[in-house]
């Protein structure tokens, strides 16, 4: 997996510039919570992620099956509280059989984000003094 890299944007208060390899992103907050909305907020990028992976998945296996899906689209929301819950709504587009579609339901919770969020995750800060 490559490295992502974020940084603080000069000048500005809590938007990051993000680089995946030659991709240039930017995260943000929106404007309510302090931020100037110039792109995504983390957990926005979270849900993008899942959702990405839950299409992709779902499309590959189709393709691999020779089955008809033609695109597929998914919507997801997220909750803060006691709990994250993260609702995913997915359509899938083109002329699929009843069991085609709840077979590929089913390969939306194999997508590998879905299983990483899923399961314990550690994160690891070593901790380093002064600049890089």
């Amino acid at each position: 997996m490559r490295a992502v890299t974020v940084r603080t944007k000069p000048d500005h208060k809590l938007t990051q510039s993000v680089e995946v390899a030659e991709h240039r992103l930017i995260a943000d907050e929106p404007l309510d919570l302090g931020g100037e909305d110039l792109g995504p907020a983390p957990h926005e990028w979270l849900l993008s992620a899942l959702g990405a992976c839950t299409s992709m998945t779902i499309k590959m296996v189709a393709d691999r099956k020779g089955w008809p899906l033609t695109s597929v689209d998914v919507r997801l929301t997220a909750e803060k509280g006691d709990e994250f819950v993260i609702t995913r709504e997915v359509q899938l587009h083109g002329d699929l059989t009843d069991e085609q579609r709840q077979f590929l339901m089913t390969i939306a919770n194999k997508c590998p984000v879905h299983k990483t969020l899923t399961r314990p995750i550690r994160i690891e800060s070593p901790t380093k003094a002064g600049a890089p």
